[in-house]
């Protein structure tokens, strides 16, 4: 092998035969049911096999085009090439036997597919028939002319009568219908039949998980047998928040969540829970309960939050709720004044801070707390698991309880989440009304101001939500700033607000508090009021640009009306000209209020990396699974590894000997993501 092509391998991630043995075709094509180039027709996606019988160029200039021929025997077709010329034309030599896959177009007589899917077919052999394996291209190999064909050649070398050491046990196998690690690689690398590369994947996918499951039971385990709880239970503060502040009762799914921690922190094990809800189920209130029996138990909470602007939102809720009962809520960030910060550090080390809120700032080694006792973070999908981990290791390793605004769905949660203990809120707090969502367009923007003028009168009040990209922050705030003197324009008698994430803290406390206090009737602003504002009296949301927002983004904006008694109306503007997926999207919003249907959806529009929306979201990076498509693997592999613990613990039964082994390995492999601290 070329030198050249050795690091071609390498820049590919190649890098043993193990690499190569594990490297997996992307699709297969099935030989005995390619169709004769006779037999197609226009508009067909079809594979055919041929022989290269000519190589030209037409055109010149910016219309230059390379025709390829081949002919099977029955008839012709050309592959057309309008870009990468040159490399195509070095690419193909006549006489070669390669594969076209693409979409049939007829210009006259003559049938072409431009810009076909190319693999190199055995040289000359136009008559064989079977199931071809077509591996990844990557650019390192295109540049080098490793191709399909010669990656095919290599791994049969590798496979050819030998066999290769099985980890997963024979019941495990026989059970799951799993085969055996050698014939698993055989139907992935040369199949009879293209049933026999989806068992051989399903077989590693399978083990792949089981392994990561097996994993996030072994640290919860560990965790719970190396730290013994801190043993609290509910007091005053407790009972009087539920009893005289909570302006209405718990409803079912809050009170059940609530008997969980209770009973966890009280159990002489180290809490570590996850409160799932959708928006508006009332997650905070259980938050701020349990915030308080650590509190009445001499111990001290902390709130983490992933944005400056969300901890200050669940700094005043705490400081609004639990200034009767005079606890010390202090807020930590990191954009505070250095004589303030060291105010609020004394505060925490000496004991005198009884609950902290703040961001990331609260896992710093400079944060000492007295006594910490329950740490609470909120959207933990945006901090890693190595984030958390420094929490549950800080200090007397507090109870950890962690709540997620955006609905999880179940499959994510199962990989995400396997280490934590789950509490489910279901249904909303009564008298809240369901919303009514619709797409509308610009030509419906005289009979949307004439609504929101009916609905203020009433004494509802209004949200203008602009888009705010990162990328196009300056441009997305001028088109607020115009929304917002336009709506001052069309609606005198009222007053508009304006709100956005580069104000200062105390510009967007005075903003927020004329619109929550109903003396700001329309507030206009960016997505910095998706998560935790919370204005009852809103019963209008317009989302412009609608379009440019994720599923979830869109669920969580729509959250933040419907909060009261009032009949409650989200719109989505939107421009006519939009894609599949951006239709798809605000269908479904308009369709369902559910947020688990539309988290279950959001995930297979974006995959879980992009759903997450972080590279820190410690979600693990599978190399064989997908967790949106195979949720029943990740459903079994998770039972079957805590029925597996239990029995057997140490892995040290015979029959789990082999599995034991690769085990350790992978363990060891993924130290840094399964590191606690």
């Amino acid at each position: 092998m070329t030198p050249a092509r050795l690091e071609a391998l390498r820049q590919s991630g190649i890098t043993s035969p193990a690499d190569l043995l594990y490297f997996f075709p992307r699709r297969y094509i099935d030989r005995t049911t390619v169709l004769p180039i006779a037999s197609v027709h226009a508009g067909q996606t079809v594979t055919v096999i041929g022989k290269i019988i000519s190589i030209e160029e037409a055109g010149f200039g910016k219309k230059k085009r390379l025709h390829v021929s081949i002919f099977d025997g029955s008839s012709r077709i050309e592959g057309v090439w309008f870009k990468g010329i040159s490399f195509f034309k070095k690419r193909f030599k006549t006489g070669n036997v390669v594969s076209f896959y693409g979409t049939v177009k007829k210009f006259g007589s003559q049938f072409s597919m431009s810009h076909p899917d190319v693999e190199d077919i055995e040289d000359g052999d136009t008559a064989s028939r079977g199931v071809v394996p077509i591996y990844p291209s990557t650019n390192f190999l295109k540049n080098t002319y490793v191709t399909s064909l010669t990656l095919q050649r290599w791994v049969r070398q590798l496979t050819s009568n030998r066999s290769f050491e099985e980890y997963l046990p024979q019941y495990i196998r026989q059970e799951y219908r799993l085969p055996d690690r050698t014939t698993s690689l055989k139907y992935i690398h040369s199949p009879e039949d293209l049933r026999e590369p989806d068992s051989g994947i399903r077989r590693f996918k399978f083990e792949e998980l089981l392994l990561f499951q097996l994993s996030m039971q072994t640290l919860r385990e560990d965790r719970i047998s190396k730290n013994p709880g801190l043993n609290m239970t509910q007091g005053a503060n407790y009972e009087q928040f539920l009893n005289d502040i909570l302006p209405f009762g718990l409803t079912e799914g809050q009170h059940s969540a609530l008997e969980d921690i209770l009973y966890d922190i009280s159990s002489g094990k180290q809490m570590n829970r996850l409160i799932q809800g959708d928006v508006g189920s009332g997650k905070t209130v259980v938050a701020i309960a349990s915030l308080l029996a650590a509190v009445d138990s001499g111990y001290q909470g902390a709130m983490m939050a992933p944005t400056e602007i969300l901890a200050e939102q669940h700094y005043h809720n705490l400081n609004e709720y639990l200034a009767p009962l005079g606890i010390n809520v202090r807020l930590l960030t990191g954009n505070q004044s250095a004589s303030l910060r060291r105010d609020i550090l004394t505060d925490i080390e000496g004991g005198n801070a009884g609950i902290v809120v703040g961001t990331h700032a609260l896992i710093q080694d400079k944060v000492r707390f007295h006594r910490l006792g329950l740490v609470v973070i909120d959207e933990q999908h945006r901090f890693g698991v190595l984030q958390r981990s420094n929490l549950l290791n800080k200090g007397m390793h507090p109870h950890v309880l962690v709540m997620s605004a955006t609905p999880i769905p179940r499959s994510l949660a199962m990989t995400l989440y396997s280490d934590l203990d789950i509490s489910l809120i279901k249904g909303l707090p009564s008298g809240r009304k369901p919303i009514s969502t619709v797409v509308r367009y610009d030509k419906s923007r005289a009979d949307i101001y004439h609504f929101m003028r009916e609905e203020i009168k009433k004494g509802g009040q209004v949200y203008v939500v602009f888009p705010l990209v990162e990328e196009s922050e300056a441009v997305d705030l001028k088109d607020a700033s115009v929304g917002y003197e336009h709506l001052k324009d069309l609606f005198p008698d009222v007053e508009v607000g304006l709100l956005h994430g580069r104000m200062k803290s105390v510009e967007k406390e005075a903003v927020m508090k004329r619109f929550s206090t109903g003396k700001t009737q329309i507030l206009v602003s960016t997505t910095v009021i998706e998560v935790g504002v919370n204005v009852p009296n809103a019963s209008v949301m317009i989302i412009e640009h609608a379009e440019r927002f994720g599923l979830s983004q869109l669920h969580q904006l729509r959250g933040r009306i419907g909060r009261g008694s009032r009949k409650s109306y989200c719109i989505l503007m939107t421009d006519v000209k939009r894609s599949k997926e951006a239709k798809f999207r605000l269908e479904t919003m308009a369709r369902t209020a559910d947020g688990f249907e539309i988290a279950e959806a959001d995930l297979k529009l974006r995959g879980p990396g992009d759903f997450l929306g972080t590279k820190q979201s410690g979600l693990p990076d599978f190399r064989f699974a997908d967790i949106v498509e195979d949720q029943q693997l990740v459903q079994q592999t998770r039972e079957l590894a805590q029925k597996i613990l239990r029995e057997d613990a140490g892995l040290d039964d015979d029959k789990h000997a082999g599995l034991k082994k690769i085990f350790r390995r992978y363990f060891k492999a993924k130290a840094q993501y399964f590191s606690m601290g």
